[in-house]
């Protein structure tokens, strides 16, 4: 496809975004469809400086927004769906009429990859591993979707995890309980818990050794889920099946974000098999 004055810009905003996938996965399906658009990595430390530079491109169609902006770049938007707005973080630029809209595909995103893995949600325990962007869009999704019997919060950052808490108790009447990720909290909570979702950027490329659960905690009848889809096999899957655990790559629900983005952003249906096809064989 020709780059030309007429091209539609869309691109990935966050930091880091080496790693990121976006750009093959979009310029792929963008090609497939014939579409005059091109999508590129922006690596962005000031979010709101970032949000000013798209509003002055007349050409710019929409964003995908990634750690550690989804929080923070909220209030910088014109209007927020009322999902996104109810999670309180947002994966996803729309910029239509000169109006810039938020929106959250992580939630549907992930809630697909938990129902393509059979993974039963109704009266079990669960643990979200993070308290950020993707952590709230992935607790609001459960709590919208599932009669969990427990949702069980560890994160590094108090004041945001117990803020996630709150949000969950008083906008979804959720059981929550949050504490800090470290071991011992893991060594008390993991044995009766049925579904793990990692949800931080530990063991993401290139600190691919990296994971935030010690091996010999994880165990049998556990289901464990990483969004990090960079490696595809993380220390923690992998660990996770050497323990007997199912287990659900990041690659699936990174792959139904962003075929949901895509379909925002060019009001068309997205070629879900170009970009799986794409994304398996950059790990083939």
């Amino acid at each position: 496809m020709e780059i030309n004055a007429h091209t539609q810009l869309c691109g990935v905003i966050g930091n880091p975004v080496e790693h990121s996938l976006s750009p093959a996965i979009h310029n792929a399906a963008f090609q497939k469809l014939g579409l005059n658009f091109v999508y590129l990595a922006f690596r962005v430390e000031a979010i709101g400086d970032a949000v000013k530079g798209l509003r002055a491109l007349g050409s710019f169609r929409g964003a995908s927004v990634t750690i550690p902006h989804k929080v923070a770049a909220v209030p910088l938007l014109d209007v927020v769906e009322p999902t996104a707005h109810h999670i309180g973080a947002i994966n996803t630029i729309v910029a239509k009429g000169g109006t810039l809209t938020g929106y959250n595909t992580d939630a549907t995103g992930a809630l697909r990859a938990l129902h393509e893995g059979a993974v039963a949600l109704n009266g079990r325990q669960v643990i979200v591993l993070g308290s950020g962007g993707a952590a709230r869009a992935i607790a609001f999704a459960l709590g919208a979707e599932a009669e969990i019997d427990r949702l069980i919060i560890l994160g590094i950052d108090a004041r945001e995890r117990a803020a996630l808490a709150r949000d969950l108790q008083s906008k979804m009447g959720m059981t929550v309980q949050e504490s800090s990720l470290d071991e011992r909290m893991l060594q008390n909570v993991l044995p009766d818990t049925h579904v793990l979702i990692h949800c931080t950027p530990m063991g993401m490329w290139p600190n691919v050794h990296e994971t935030p659960v010690p091996a010999t905690l994880l165990h049998t009848g556990l289901t464990v889920m990483d969004i990090v889809y960079n490696p595809r096999d993380t220390r923690l899957l992998k660990d996770a099946r050497a323990a007997g655990c199912r287990t659900i790559p990041g690659l699936e629900m990174f792959l139904h974000q962003a075929a949901a983005q895509f379909e925002l952003w060019t009001d068309q249906a997205a070629p879900v098999d170009v970009m799986r096809s794409v994304l398996e064989s950059h790990f083939s």
